[in-house]
């Protein structure tokens, strides 16, 4: 009976988890005069503790197209040195940061860093 259990409640966990990132995300731009921020970090804790599920967020991290954990959009022309420049979902993962495995991809968006299109030799200056 608790496998039964287990399908809902990872999807439920899952869905938990991407409004706690939206959460995080929109504080960070809009400030916390309210100190919400200690309490999504621990909610954040206890699933991660309790579950075993936690997110990464890839914001700024390189991109290729050996990465298994995103799913990435590029913006612009330009397809080497890419950035991640927006995080859609974040990357979720199952276990520990040691050793854990992807239960969601991350969904974002890509850009080619600007200095490296800037020095290609292929965009005139």
């Amino acid at each position: 009976m608790s496998q039964v259990l287990q399908i809902p409640l990872v999807k439920y966990v899952i869905t938990t988890l991407n409004q706690l990132y939206e959460i995080e995300s929109k504080l960070r731009v809009h400030g916390d005069p309210g100190n919400v921020t200690r309490n999504v970090q621990r909610i954040r804790e206890e699933i991660e503790q309790n579950a075993l599920l936690f997110y990464e967020d890839p914001m700024g991290e390189r991109f290729d197209e050996t990465r298994t954990d995103l799913e990435a959009t590029i913006s612009g022309e330009a397809t080497d040195s890419l950035s991640v420049v927006e995080v859609i979902k974040p990357i979720i993962r199952a276990g520990t940061e040691a050793t854990s495995r992807v239960i969601q991809k991350g969904i974002v968006v890509v850009r080619a860093d600007a200095q490296a299109h800037q020095n290609s030799p292929s965009v005139p200056q």
